[in-house]
């Protein structure tokens, strides 16, 4: 059975390639004359979720039809991700990102511990990028491995031991003291002032093995779309304005990204999720989540040592 669309095409295409007249042509393919002339036109739902698709993948270029379908669904459409994905095909709209190899992860590398509930492992690391005058700077990235969560995003001309020890203090004052800390082999994770805070707060520390950033993937990946969606995009001409355009970044990304790998939640809604399911069963709760008021005290009583 063929469409009426598809004996359109084939009509058209044959008045076009060999010059017969259309009424014939429509009599062999048993097509009426008035289907011929009668250009397709789309309903007005149809028209106005195109143009709500565009619109929002012009905002997010870097967005893929699977988390396009996902802010429609967000705000109330029922919508099928083949068609967000044709739509996005006639408009052009299709991402298209070469994949960066990886290695794979041997046998010889101990397997990566597990994590079960918010603030049991946090990644950071650093980033760097450069103002429009050419000057460089830093960017301190952290994040929770569980929720997925942003924590810190940080930029300075320069960012050292000390310095992260206050970025890493201030969130734990708001959030608790993680039980673990995953960084790489940096000077300013592995110096004696950062590796006797953090023994004080009774946090973990998990380096790395040198050279394989393959082996902290959560923020490799949060860097990977910080820099795609942000960084490469944006034009800074001061420090203080890749500042505040990270703190914007961080609250989108927190509050409003829906995350594939959390079925498409925020990581702000997992988070909560996550917490209100551990407070119903509280013999699996964290530590580090049953006295944050305790854990905060700790924390500012540390600094003011280390001050």
């Amino acid at each position: 059975m063929v469409s009426p669309s598809v004996r359109r095409r084939a009509a058209h295409a044959s008045v076009h390639e060999s010059g017969h007249p259309a009424a014939a042509v429509c009599r062999a393919l048993g097509l009426p004359r008035s289907a011929f002339y009668r250009m397709p036109r789309r309903s007005r739902p149809s028209r106005e979720l195109a143009q709500r698709v565009v619109e929002l993948s012009e905002r997010h270029p870097r967005y893929g039809y699977r988390r396009i379908t996902a802010l429609l669904r967000r705000a109330g459409l029922c919508v099928n991700p083949k068609r967000v994905r044709r739509i996005r095909a006639e408009g052009g709209l299709r991402v298209r990102k070469r994949q960066r190899k990886t290695r794979r992860l041997g046998p010889a590398i101990s397997e990566r511990q597990k994590v079960t509930h918010p603030n049991h492992v946090w990644s950071c690391d650093f980033v760097h990028d450069q103002t429009s005058s050419g000057t460089g700077f830093k960017v301190f990235t952290m994040v929770d491995e569980h929720t997925r969560e942003c924590l810190a995003a940080q930029a300075a001309w320069s960012l050292g031991s000390k310095d992260v020890i206050a970025i890493i203090a201030e969130v734990m004052a708001l959030r608790g003291a993680p039980g673990h800390l995953r960084c790489d082999n940096g000077p300013e994770f592995i110096a004696y002032a950062i590796r006797d805070w953090l023994g004080a707060q009774q946090v973990g520390t998990l380096y790395i093995n040198p050279g394989s950033p393959w082996e902290n993937p959560y923020i490799e990946s949060f860097h990977d779309k910080l820099r795609d969606e942000f960084l490469n995009r944006e034009l800074f001409d001061t420090l203080r304005g890749a500042q505040v355009g990270l703190a914007g970044f961080r609250r989108e990304y927190n509050t409003q990204r829906p995350h594939s790998s959390l079925r498409y939640l925020t990581p702000a809604e997992f988070a909560a999720k996550r917490r209100a399911e551990l407070r119903s069963a509280p013999v699996h709760a964290s530590p580090s989540l049953a006295n944050p008021t305790q854990t905060t005290q700790h924390t500012t009583q540390s600094l003011k040592t280390l001050v």
